[in-house]
Formats: C-alpha cells, sequence, structure tokens
C-alpha cells in the first residue's frame, strides 16, 4: 500500500484503529521518521481517543482512553535489556497495544499480532507492508484490504 501524504497515513491509521478488537496488538517498524507514530495518532483516533498523541521515546510507554485504552509503546532504548518489564500483561490485557521498534523485545511479543513496516518512498510518500500473524489478524488484514 502507497500513502502520498502525512493525512493519507492519519486516515490509513484511523481505518485501522476502527476495525481493531480488544487484545489487539499492532507492531511498526521503519526508519526514524518514517511516520510510526503518526500512524498511531490515526489508530488512536480509530480508537476515539481525543489526547494528542505523541512519541513515548523518553517514557516507553503512554496510555490513551478512547473506546479502548491504547498503549502505545516506544522500544528503541530496550535493546538488549533482558530485565522482567512488565509488558506481557499488558499484552494480554483488553486494550490495544502499539509497539513502535518491536524487534528490541522481540522475545516477549506475543505471535499473534499484525505487523506493519512503514518505508519512505523518494517522493516522500510512504509505503507499508503488513504482515499479519494468527487467523484474527488475517481477517483484520483482509477487512481492511492489506
Amino acid at each position: 500500500m502507497i500513502l502520498k501524504t502525512e493525512q493519507d497515513l492519519i486516515d490509513f491509521g484511523e481505518q485501522i484503529g476502527k476495525a481493531l478488537f480488544p487484545g489487539a496488538l499492532i507492531t511498526l517498524k521503519g526508519d526514524l521518521g518514517a511516520g510510526k507514530t503518526t500512524l498511531t495518532k490515526g489508530i488512536g483516533k480509530g480508537l476515539g481517543v481525543t489526547k494528542i498523541i505523541n512519541s513515548p521515546t523518553f517514557t516507553i510507554m503512554k496510555e490513551y482512553q478512547g473506546e479502548m485504552m491504547l498503549h502505545h509503546f516506544d522500544a528503541y532504548r530496550l535493546e538488549g535489556e533482558d530485565s522482567e518489564l512488565g509488558f506481557e500483561e499488558i499484552f494480554e490485557g483488553e486494550g490495544v497495544c502499539v509497539v513502535e521498534w518491536p524487534q528490541y523485545i522481540e522475545h516477549i511479543l506475543p505471535e499473534e499480532r499484525l505487523d506493519l513496516v512503514i518505508y519512505k518512498c523518494m517522493d516522500q510518500g510512504r509505503e507499508i507492508l503488513c504482515t499479519p500473524f494468527g487467523e484474527k489478524y488475517v481477517t483484520l488484514a483482509k477487512e481492511l484490504e492489506l
């Protein structure tokens, strides 16, 4: 999927947010500035979050109340972290989790999830590749026409 503008990225995120279910997990990979937090803003909008969503880089996780709780993680600073982080309980909860830089906590992520990779294009647009893991996420990807 190719998205041309920042607003397209937000709109796509909103579409995802409206289709999510309790306990959903979305992972977002991409270079710095690829649009991971922008996409998360759209997901939050789709979930009915009214607060401003920004990067949780220094706090690791931020939570936002909408129709479902949105748990927004930035795992960038957790590379090589082996201690018990307590995230597993959140992943197993009823809220929606969005994890930026999931490769740094891959060992604790549930196997079932929707992985999205965002690539910056030469024309400043974004290409998004989607990989669903688990039947719920395959169904979600089909519903979203990913």
